[in-house]
């Protein structure tokens, strides 16, 4: 015989009374089945909120580009040191812009130094600033922008001109927030340099910054710093997302003809794709995700152990209560309605807070290494799912017990 509609409403709402009457003992599971869940969806907004991050940065390089660097730098992999492979040269990187410019944009560029300081005046940065070589190119293959100023003319990367384009870091460090830097002298080390512009605002990336940084011409980092065991490296943009492939086949060719790598042997160099570095950064941030769902489910489990004991306990004490409603003609199917409604109510209230309490602090961390603020609405949803499947299994034996319980030994208990 089925449940009319005016007695589950009647059995939700004592089921609700239930739960008010015994404040601390809900706030003790609704906390429990919280910690389990705000463990999950904390590291999966933090690693949801990092993957954006990674989307973002490489999204201005589009999936029209590819680089061709050298093939390792060196240190140690898989406890063992590795030997860095040869550089490429500014002569081999200079030969291969002449051989493939006309197939697609290609820039050239090289690290200088990530201990430079610049000064204006009495004003100094720390000596943490990165000096970047490049070409003219490098901007526009490189998906950089400016805010104040131009770009280097061709003629001063011929000629190594003292002009550098600076970071947003840097103009805070070195001037007032109401002068211009655009045409104003600075020291790189010793030497002076005039700003040409300003480059957009970056914000950070895994906790640096991006934007404490200058360029400068090629020339100008050869002859400011050695040029001994540097690597050149080359981005390279094509019009269409679908001539990629064939692009970076011809860079492939053109490279190792420069190189002289002989038939048969492997490639030198490595050509590396932007979109195949976004997917190989995401695939690490999965293993997170993997290993925060993991240790969530566990949380979760031994969360449903503490509601289903926490219920039987509930079902011990209340045996009188059961005992009274069936002997006023309560059907056993009601009493088990009862004791689920309570079981799922507490187990909702617990996804709540522990949903609320893991997306602020999942962004809480990652706006410490800066990333974007984040929703995981796929994860929110699996959370309450989650909730509501645990509150089931743990609350489905204790209403069975409940049901069956007959009325007047239940009475008769003290």
């Amino acid at each position: 015989m089925g449940m009319s509609r005016s007695m589950f409403k009647e059995m939700v709402g004592v089921a609700l009374q239930s739960i008010q009457g015994q404040a601390l003992r809900t706030s003790l599971t609704v906390g429990i089945i919280g910690m389990g869940i705000m463990a999950l969806i904390a590291m999966v907004t933090a690693t949801e909120s990092l993957k954006a991050n990674v989307r973002q940065e490489f999204s201005s390089l589009g999936t029209q580009s590819f680089t061709v660097d050298r093939a390792r730098s060196g240190g140690m992999f898989n406890g063992r040191r590795v030997q860095a492979s040869e550089p490429i040269d500014f002569r081999e990187a200079q030969r291969f812009k002449t051989a493939c410019q006309e197939d697609f944009d290609v820039s050239v560029s090289v690290f200088g130094t990530g201990m430079a300081t610049l000064g204006r005046g009495n004003k100094r940065t720390d000596p943490n600033v990165t000096v970047q070589g490049v070409d003219d190119l490098y901007l526009p293959v490189s998906g950089l922008t400016l805010a104040k100023g131009r770009n280097f003319t061709s003629a001063e990367i011929e000629q190594g001109a003292s002009v550098i384009l600076v970071g947003q870091s840097v103009v805070d460090k070195l001037f007032e927030s109401w002068e211009n830097p655009v045409g104003r002298e600075v020291l790189v080390g010793a030497h002076r340099h005039v700003i040409a512009g300003v480059l957009e605002a970056r914000g950070t990336t895994f906790g640096m910054s991006q934007d404490n940084q200058i360029l400068m011409p090629i020339a100008g980092v050869r002859r400011q710093y050695s040029d001994q065991g540097r690597s050149y490296n080359i981005t390279c943009t094509v019009s269409k997302a679908e001539d990629l492939p064939a692009a970076a086949e011809r860079a492939t060719g053109a490279m190792r003809v420069i190189r002289g790598d002989a038939p048969g042997e492997p490639n030198s160099f490595r050509v590396r794709q932007s979109n195949q570095l976004v997917d190989t950064l995401l695939e690490a941030t999965d293993g997170i995700t993997l290993a925060a769902a993991f240790i969530g489910l566990i949380t979760l489990f031994g969360a449903g152990i503490g509601l289903m004991n926490i219920m039987l306990v509930s079902v011990s004490e209340r045996t009188r209560e059961i005992g009274t409603r069936k002997s006023l003609g309560a059907s056993s199917r009601a009493i088990q309605t009862q004791f689920l409604v309570e079981v799922m109510v507490i187990g909702q209230l617990g996804g709540a807070v522990g949903i609320a309490l893991g997306l602020v602090i999942g962004n809480v961390i990652a706006s410490y290494f800066e990333t974007p603020f984040v929703v995981p609405w796929g994860w929110v949803t699996v959370g309450v799912v989650l909730c509501l499947l645990t509150s089931l299994a743990s609350g489905y034996y204790p209403a069975r017990l409940a049901a069956k319980l007959d009325p007047i030994v239940a009475l008769g208990r003290e």
